[in-house]
């Protein structure tokens, strides 16, 4: 009986795990630019540490989490997000006590919820994020949603736009949630069983329903922006003047309130827009200001600010763009030895040509030059190394280009360097190749 993959999870390998590997490392490469340390939290955490840090009336909490009762009688959860793992571990080990603030680290690991799967979204799905903590500045918001942006910038993801909004201080929160209420009294009745929980525990939720009758009523609900305090709203300000002053664009949208129950201040999602042969992508990632989420975990009344992006939401969009340049990954070398003798020697050949830095593949098996030299192609190697009795007697090998499929007689002892050469030649005319098909 074959045995299917769960529904929501997806198996992740050859071409696709280069995708996932070069958007990791580039996201990794902006996050360490920012002086941004690892970090690495389990996958499993007490199912309190959700309720109390994600938030009773989150969707996340209420509907999506998978959670289980161990051998002990706890009760446990597969992370759904890692941002409350990452608090947690913050007070768990003291990270504040001897460090300068704020703190600031990047983290990516799966993550699980379970919800219907889409195109670029999954049960258990891939998240990589950053989170400053002991933030005590606009400047640290405008920061982390500027390493976000330059961050899908470095992935070739162009057109991007920052939403931003802010769910303001405790008494404009209170003061917007109490307007609100008083507006859907008069609708509620009419709205979905999402909507009506969300009233009764947190009214802004509503503003994140999806379903089309209820965006109606939405669309005419008061307005965040209206009941902000001057000091949330020249803060907010001051985050979109720093990012206008460095060239990123910023729209304003007040009806953006992110999914999750900690954000307070500052909220912001990044959207890919007129990417050619797709159609509404949604958001690429996003993120918010918490101002007592540590505390609420056990930790100090420390304020944060944190991003993430669903990695494979990054990969949906980045296959449709960058897709081309993984069609032909494969070995630089492929190391072909003609008969038994030769392919025994050949191992600590290519161990040698592997302690140099290049991809190495080769056969174990005797077989024709023919098959063996298809077999290359197929494997998408750059260059065939071929040796035979002959070149064997001479201390020479064959390198064949496979492309141009031009061969070049070389003494062993000089392979090395001449190897070298051969790849910066092949990935010159690459670009070359690549500039004329853009032409």
């Amino acid at each position: 009986m074959e045995i299917y993959p769960v529904k929501g999870t997806h198996d992740i390998y050859d071409k696709d795990a280069y995708i996932y590997q070069d958007i990791e490392s580039r996201l990794i490469f902006v996050a360490s630019i920012h002086n941004c340390n690892e970090i690495r939290t389990p996958i499993i955490e007490h199912t309190n540490l959700f309720v109390r840090g994600v938030g009773e009336s989150s969707d996340i909490v209420n509907k999506e989490m998978y959670t289980f009762e161990d051998k002990g009688g706890r009760s446990i959860t597969l992370r759904p997000e890692l941002t409350a793992g990452i608090m947690r571990s913050i007070v768990s080990n003291k990270l504040y006590a001897n460090a300068d603030l704020p703190l600031k680290y990047f983290y990516r690991g799966p993550c699980f919820r379970y919800e219907r799967p889409q195109a670029g979204r999954y049960r258990q799905f891939q998240q990589f994020g950053v989170e400053y903590v002991g933030v005590s500045s606009y400047l640290e918001d405008a920061e982390i949603i500027a390493l976000g942006y330059h961050a899908l910038m470095v992935l070739g993801l162009t057109n991007v736009k920052v939403y931003i909004n802010s769910l303001g201080d405790e008494q404009s929160r209170k003061n917007y949630r109490e307007a609100l209420k008083e507006y859907f009294a008069k609708h509620i009745d009419k709205m979905c069983a999402d909507c009506k929980r969300r009233y009764e525990v947190n009214p802004l939720r509503i503003l994140d329903c999806k379903v089309e009758a209820d965006q109606e009523i939405i669309k005419d609900a008061p307005k965040m922006s209206d009941y902000l305090s001057e000091d949330a709203k020249l803060y907010l300000n001051n985050v979109i003047s720093l990012l206008k002053e460095i060239g990123i664009e910023v729209i304003v949208d007040n009806n953006l309130v992110r999914g999750l129950d900690y954000y307070t201040g500052v909220v912001f999602e990044y959207h890919a827009e007129k990417i050619e042969g797709l159609d509404n992508v949604g958001a690429l990632g996003g993120g918010g200001h918490y101002a007592k989420l540590l505390k609420e975990v056990g930790g100090p009344d420390l304020e944060g600010v944190g991003l993430a992006f669903g990695i494979e939401r990054l990969a949906y969009v980045y296959t449709h763009v960058h897709g081309s340049k993984y069609a032909n990954i494969g070995p630089d070398f492929y190391l072909i030895g003609l008969n038994q003798e030769i392919i025994d020697k050949n191992f600590s050949l290519a161990d040698m040509l592997r302690s140099k830095g290049f991809v190495i593949d080769t056969n174990y098996q005797v077989k024709s030059v023919g098959s063996l030299l298809k077999l290359a192609v197929k494997k998408n190697a750059k260059f065939a190394i071929i040796i035979g009795e002959e070149e064997m007697e001479k201390g020479r090998v064959n390198v064949k280009n496979l492309r141009s499929q031009t061969q070049t007689s070389v003494e062993l002892e000089d392979l090395a360097q001449t190897l070298e050469s051969l790849i910066i030649e092949y990935e010159e005319e690459s670009a070359k190749l690549a500039l004329e098909d853009v032409k």
